[in-house]
């Protein structure tokens, strides 16, 4: 068993390894705190054929972790959560890029929360195991990563900030950086200007160096010499046999602006080829010429960008395409949009529904609900394709979740406005950053439900292209231009500061004063984008739509609560049935009476005004006689309360008996005159 451990930000920090998962290629266990992280990589023993990386990144939390038993029916772990989804892209993200080229057998990383102690991020924890594991293994993987939390707290950054902390943040990231750069960005915030977020990332990638150097001490101990590995076949006579017959073609075919047109004149250029060197005696075959097609394409639009500043469909690097924005366009929905902008299109709709509608979420930090949500849907449609239907994938709910988190800052409360909302973005056209157009037409859709949201939100994808000393930042990047660019960084915010933001990258690392320059470009985009929203809607409209749930919020004495709720429930069950409404009431008197019919709410109102009114000394009521004593009469002038009618306040005149003038179930007009000294109310008939 190797061990090496530091003290990070007042905790000790371990890395374990040869103790546990010894089988594994690599493994280490990772104790922070009293959260603890088993992870463990391993490859195949053989290369694959496949045109691509086959990694995968898994990162599951068991119950146990927190002496807790999984309830519902199933009693184990099964479906992974959308957070363990969200946290297994966060660790594949930054790993994927940093695996020697070439290398292409399959390989996973699994990583499992053991101990969780609510404060130390089990996901910090995951992602350094990982890189740790593969940096000491025989896998190809050679640069250590790290990524941290970083928090804003009255103006102050903070690291790995817990749960708590982050309600009083006005920042929210997750930033991965290896020793000469940052790799990964993913968070959000609460309108923080570019400015800051740049110093935000200057912290955290000081502040990962310390995880850095653990990970190099562990390796100089115990790394392993890295395996070697079959690297794909030399393909450059043949790239030489096709850029000569065919080099021509593509660039005229990359000229064409049309996706779909230029997609199939380059797939007529492919059948050509192949037509024309797949004799009977060829060693190469059709997998190869696609490969090279590939690269060729793949060099002109690089060079075209670098070279001759020119991207595809002619636009320069900061101009976004033609956007349209439509609301209002499903007539039974309580708010829609259709937000095109070139060839990426959504069609978003928002839902207004009550309390009952709240997601319940049960990840590590406790569980919680959620009274807004959004759903991104990517149909096979969308990009031209068929394609096995299926359950959402981790593309659908990551692009979601950065849509979600994009939008959370400038939403209403619960208190201003009680609805459950729910958005759902069903993406019908994509060619580049379907989840930014999400992001831009969820606003108009929300507004258009009359949901008053703060500030409009728009979102811009940027790309990289960067050789040597020559750089291009792109503005509103195409598929192909992300396919072929070293960067695909999100931007999401108001005109006032971003809310959101997500970068990816595919080259060693990114400075800061790039990641600045990409910032303040996306700024001058994302105005751009809010300016054509704004002249299809500006504002929330001023009333929901007739069909959506109607809201009526009353305030009762805590007092009175138990008056509503009834024995078992029954008067409060009792005004449901009757009215149709849906009562909900909490612990401080609040109640939101809540129906698809305004006047069913107002039925709802009126009883239970009735029922928790209170008597007002001076007023005179209607009261119903409900027992006599030799005393005086007791006389019930509101639901559930009563008072004394005593016998000298029954008439002017004296009266010797209350049998004489009153009886049960009598209606009387009478007084309220005060209460005695027990609190008990006095009533008078001869007061009227």
């Amino acid at each position: 068993m190797k061990k090496t451990e530091i003290d990070y930000l007042g905790k000790k920090l371990v890395l374990e390894t040869d103790h546990i998962a010894k089988q594994a290629n690599g493994s280490v266990m990772v104790t922070y705190g009293d959260t603890v992280v088993l992870v463990a990589a391993t490859t195949e023993s053989r290369d694959t054929e496949m045109d691509f990386f086959p990694l995968t990144c898994v990162y599951q939390v068991r119950t146990y972790s927190q002496g807790r038993i999984a309830g519902g029916f199933v009693k184990r772990e099964r479906m992974p959560s959308e957070h363990e989804v969200l946290a297994s892209r966060i660790i594949d993200r930054p790993l994927r890029p940093l695996f020697a080229e070439g290398f292409s057998r399959e390989t996973q990383v699994i990583a499992t929360v053991l101990s969780y102690d609510n404060t130390s991020n089990p996901i910090v924890a995951s992602l350094l195991g990982a890189s740790a594991a593969l940096f000491i293994s025989d896998i190809p993987y050679a640069s250590p990563v790290a990524g941290i939390n970083v928090g804003r707290i009255n103006g102050e950054f903070v690291v790995n900030p817990s749960p708590a902390d982050l309600e009083e943040s006005d920042l929210d990231l997750f930033v991965v950086a290896k020793q000469d750069a940052i790799v990964m960005v993913e968070g959000e915030s609460k309108n923080v200007s570019e400015k800051e977020i740049v110093e935000a990332l200057d912290f955290a990638f000081e502040s990962v160096q310390p995880l850095l150097e653990l990970q190099a001490k562990l390796q100089k101990e115990v790394g392993k010499e890295k395996l070697t590995f079959t690297p794909p076949q030399d393909l450059s006579d043949l790239k030489k046999t096709v850029s000569k017959k065919a080099k021509k073609k593509l660039e005229k075919a990359i000229d064409i602006d049309d996706k779909l047109e230029r997609q199939k004149v380059i797939q007529g250029v492919t059948a050509e080829l192949c037509e024309d060197l797949l004799t009977d005696d060829a060693e190469d075959t059709e997998g190869d010429i696609k490969t090279v097609v590939h690269e060729l394409e793949k060099e002109i639009i690089r060079k075209n960008i670098l070279d001759k500043k020119k991207r595809i469909g002619g636009r320069s690097f900061t101009e976004v395409r033609p956007i349209t924005c439509e609301t209002g366009i499903l007539p039974k929905a309580h708010g829609s949009a259709l937000f095109t902008r070139g060839e990426t299109q959504a069609l978003i709709v928002t839902t207004l529904g009550t309390k009952d509608d709240e997601q319940m979420v049960d990840d590590p930090s406790g569980l919680y609900y959620k009274h807004f949500y959004l759903h991104y849907n990517f149909p096979a449609y969308s990009v031209g394709e068929v394609r096995r239907m299926g359950p959402p994938g981790r593309r659908e709910i990551g692009h979601g979740n950065l849509a979600e988190r994009s939008l959370t800052s400038v939403m209403p409360s619960r208190d201003s406005f009680p609805y459950t909302i729910r958005v759902v973005s069903e993406i019908t056209e994509s060619n580049g950053s379907s989840s930014m157009a999400s992001v831009c037409g969820a606003s108009l859709s929300m507004m258009d439900a009359g949901v008053p949201i703060s500030d409009p939100v728009a979102g811009v994808a940027m790309g990289l292209v960067q050789e040597g000393k020559k750089t291009a930042i792109l503005t509103d990047i195409l598929g192909d231009e992300d396919h072929v660019g070293d960067m695909d960084f999100k931007v999401v915010g108001t005109s006032e500061g971003i809310t959101a933001l997500q970068m990816d990258i595919k080259i060693d690392g990114l400075s800061t004063k790039l990641m600045e320059e990409a910032l303040m470009q996306a700024r001058e985009g994302r105005l751009h984008i809010l300016d054509e929203m704004n002249k299809a809607i500006e504002n929330a409209r001023d009333t929901v739509a007739a069909n959506a749930p109607r809201f009526i919020q009353y305030k009762i004495s805590p007092s009175k609560i138990r008056d509503i709720i009834g024995p078992g429930g029954k008067v409060i069950k009792g005004i449901q049935a009757e009215t149709g409404a849906k009562l909900e009431v909490d612990d401080s008197g609040v109640i939101n009476i809540s129906s698809a019919d305004q006047k069913s709410a107002e039925k709802a109102l009126a009883l239970i005004r009735e029922i928790t009114q209170e008597v007002e000394i001076g007023t005179v009521y209607d009261g119903t006689v409900v027992k006599l004593m030799e005393f005086g009469a007791f006389v019930e002038v509101l639901p559930n309360t009563q008072g004394l009618v005593h016998i000298s306040e029954i008439s002017q005149e004296r009266v010797k008996k209350v049998e004489d003038v009153l009886s049960e179930g009598q209606v009387v007009q009478v007084k309220a005159i005060g209460f005695d000294k027990r609190g008990k109310l006095k009533l008078s008939m001869k007061a009227v």
